[in-house]
């Protein structure tokens, strides 16, 4: 058996053998060696290998950083707009225009109706139940809804698009006049401030495209499950003005979607794509000459098509916009095109040229007649819309919760809300009336301790273990007890993480129960046995004593921390009381 085996005879199968030289060669080499240490300048000259290997990384940087700053300073020269597409598939059971199935995860071209396929003869048939999951995405976008709406054939040829067109809405969408305020802990830039908003032209519903497979050099495999998928294409006005805020307002929408329940996936499943429209224009030399979306006096747009990541949006912008300024600055034109971009590269590629609104000849769809919406409807969707994103930050950021951002921005994104969910109900039943927590300011850290647990510890064990979020794992009513008796300082931190990880393998004992069988429970040390284990370890470092007594390097003090941790009883050394017992040992003992 490997254990058994000596270290040498591990160490000997995984580290290669030093080779065996001819003696004539060996012999050489040792000479060399010599002529070179005789020639060798004097060791106080000579640099240590790892002295120069620091000095080379700090130069690298240094460069690095002022290629930075020099172009940092040339694009303050010019200003970035930016205007988003966002394609996102409804939380649908039927297609758009069939009562074909949406699951898309089945047997290629299992999924799919006459119409979808565009059979000769085969008529569109309008799913009503669409609507719904559009309208609250509309309503939570603080959309104005259209009581009447109507649909359009957008006309081009391509091998995922069997009919020649896609039925959208490109005249008369659904909804219009929307926005979407973006704030500082949604990861805008810092140079544009405290919040920005950023206004909706509309939110139109049409239906997916083909999913195509490449199998190079010439062969393209087609399912058309996802034909016909309900869609919504929600337009941004040009207003974003960095990279960072581009993909902030990306993920907020796909958080608003989420939390409304307009969707079940987002970017990482492939339910939500983005299109970016890129455009710069030199400061100070007047408006440019191009017109987008009612704004005036921009630069020449280019469209990045189906980013798939908050990261791609992001990169793809960046490498856009330098590449647009090279080309300018070098006495070049940008041209009106669609680019594409590859997770991984620096610059976008081209793909076409850039159609225009009579390219695609629009035209009214004569078989689909106009959606016509009652009041009662919206307005029945609009008292019924879950609590928004930020209003979930507020909430949990409040008097109520007390958590940081830091805490509450996690919760609310991880799992698609699941993550919450599971919180709230461990809140809930830390709760429980109980003599300790009459007060809301006895119920205020005890949350806090719970964020820590179901982000923190939880969080870790999740991704140690490579597991995906279920709160079968560890139920809601184990990690409360577990806080709890931690609150109550009946175990210790360390045991709360062991007991922890114990529910997480899948001990189903309560954690009572636990506590009582594995003889886990706090046995509290007297004062005198802290202070015989302090200086049991503080003897073990006495000019690490010294040095924080003198130099005030108090940080060291965590290093006696861990010893005293580790050599006490398990389960018995509580690391506050034995941090206070430290303190006053080192700084207040002459």
């Amino acid at each position: 058996m490997l254990r058994s085996w000596s270290k040498g005879a591990v160490r000997a199968l995984v580290r290669p053998s030093r080779p065996v030289l001819p003696r004539t060669r060996e012999i050489a080499i040792h000479a060399s060696r010599r002529a070179v240490q005789n020639n060798a300048a004097p060791t106080t000259d000579r640099v240590p290998l790892r002295k120069q290997l620091k000095q080379d990384a700090k130069a690298i940087r240094a460069q690095k950083r002022l290629r930075k700053e020099s172009e940092e300073a040339s694009r303050q020269d010019w200003e970035l707009t930016v205007g988003i597409e966002i394609h996102a598939q409804l939380n649908t059971a039927a297609k758009l225009f069939s009562r074909a199935p949406t699951s898309i995860s089945d047997t290629p071209n299992s999924n799919v109706a006459l119409f979808d396929l565009a059979f000769p003869g085969s008529q569109p048939e309008f799913q009503a139940a669409t609507l719904l999951p559009a309208l609250r995405a509309a309503l939570a976008l603080n959309c104005q809804v259209q009581t009447v709406s109507r649909f359009d054939r957008k006309h081009y040829f391509y091998q995922d698009q069997p009919a020649g067109y896609q039925i959208t809405q490109y005249y008369e969408p659904f909804a219009r006049s929307g926005f979407v305020d973006l704030y500082d802990y949604d990861g805008i830039a810092p140079e544009d401030g405290d919040r920005v908003r950023v206004d909706i032209k509309q939110v139109q519903l049409e239906q997916d495209t083909a999913k195509s497979q490449e199998y190079p050099p010439a062969t393209q495999l087609l399912d058309f499950n996802r034909v016909s998928h309900p869609l919504i294409e929600i337009i941004t006005m040009p207003q974003i003005h960095t990279p960072a805020t581009a993909a902030a307002c990306v993920r907020k929408l796909q958080a608003i979607l989420l939390a409304c329940g307009a969707v079940t996936t987002g970017m990482e499943m492939g339910g939500l794509r983005a299109d970016v429209n890129v455009s710069i224009r030199r400061r100070g030399e007047g408006p440019g000459q191009y017109q987008y979306d009612g704004l005036s006096g921009l630069g020449q747009r280019t469209e990045i098509k189906n980013l798939s990541s908050f990261k791609a949006v992001e990169d793809a912008i960046i490498a856009e916009k330098n590449r647009q300024i090279a080309v300018l600055e070098s006495g070049g034109v940008v041209e009106g095109e669609t680019r594409g971009w590859t997770i991984g590269s620096t610059e976008t590629r081209r793909l076409r040229g850039k159609e225009g609104a009579v390219d695609y000849r629009y035209m009214p769809d004569p078989d689909i007649p106009p959606l016509i919406l009652g009041q009662d409807l919206v307005s029945s969707l609009r008292e019924s819309l879950p609590t928004s994103p930020d209003s979930l930050v507020a909430k949990l950021t409040g008097p109520e919760y007390g958590l940081s951002i830091d805490d509450a921005k996690p919760l609310i994104e991880l799992d698609d809300g699941a993550r919450l969910e599971y919180y709230l109900d461990v809140v809930d039943i830390l709760r429980t009336p109980s003599p300790d927590l009459a007060s809301p300011q006895a119920q205020v850290p005890l949350a806090r301790t719970a964020a820590n647990w179901v982000l923190h510890e939880l969080g870790g064990l999740l991704t140690k273990a490579d597991r995906a979020w279920s709160e079968e794992i560890v139920p809601a009513q184990a990690l409360a007890d577990l806080v709890q008796n931690l609150n109550q300082r009946r175990i210790t931190g360390s045991i709360a993480k062991q007991v922890l990880a114990a529910i997480f393998e899948g001990d189903s004992r309560p954690v009572s129960r636990l506590l009582e069988e594995d003889n886990l429970l706090l046995r509290p040390m007297s004062r005198e046995e802290y202070v015989a284990l302090a200086q049991e370890v503080l003897a073990q470092r006495p000019e690490m004593v010294e040095q924080i007594r003198s130099k005030n390097q108090h940080g060291k003090i965590g290093w006696f921390l861990g010893q005293m941790m580790r050599m006490g009883e398990k389960g018995r050394v509580e690391a506050s009381k034995a941090q206070e017992v430290l303190h006053e040992l080192i700084l207040s003992t002459p």
